[in-house]
């Protein structure tokens, strides 16, 4: 058993007590283990998609930016942090997966 599936039992367990349900005060949510990762999805879908859309961008202003330095330089900057964005959307989307995929 892991530790994943441990704590979630014992979160199971803490929500009823004996036969009567118990009331923490806290809300409720209806979302399931699927209906949680289908949301994360779209929103690293949505993160990866600006990453790519901001690496074109920059690609452009790389190219016309030939002459001058100071624009070639920021296209770079953009292009890498983009580049660092659609690498962390990709991890986050990796991890969700994984982590949902096993509870």
């Amino acid at each position: 058993m892991t530790i994943i599936n441990a704590i979630s039992k014992l979160a199971a367990n803490a929500q009823t007590i004996g036969a009567k349900e118990y009331d923490n005060g806290l809300p409720h949510a209806a979302a399931n283990n699927g209906t949680l990762q289908a949301i994360l999805q779209i929103v690293f879908g949505i993160a990866a998609a600006l990453a790519v859309l901001m690496i074109v961008i920059a690609g452009f202003r790389f190219i016309a930016g030939v002459g001058n330095p100071q624009e070639v330089s920021k296209a770079r900057s953009t292009i890498l942090y983009a580049v660092i964005g659609l690498i962390v959307a990709i991890s986050a989307e990796i991890i969700v997966s994984f982590t949902l995929g096993n509870l």
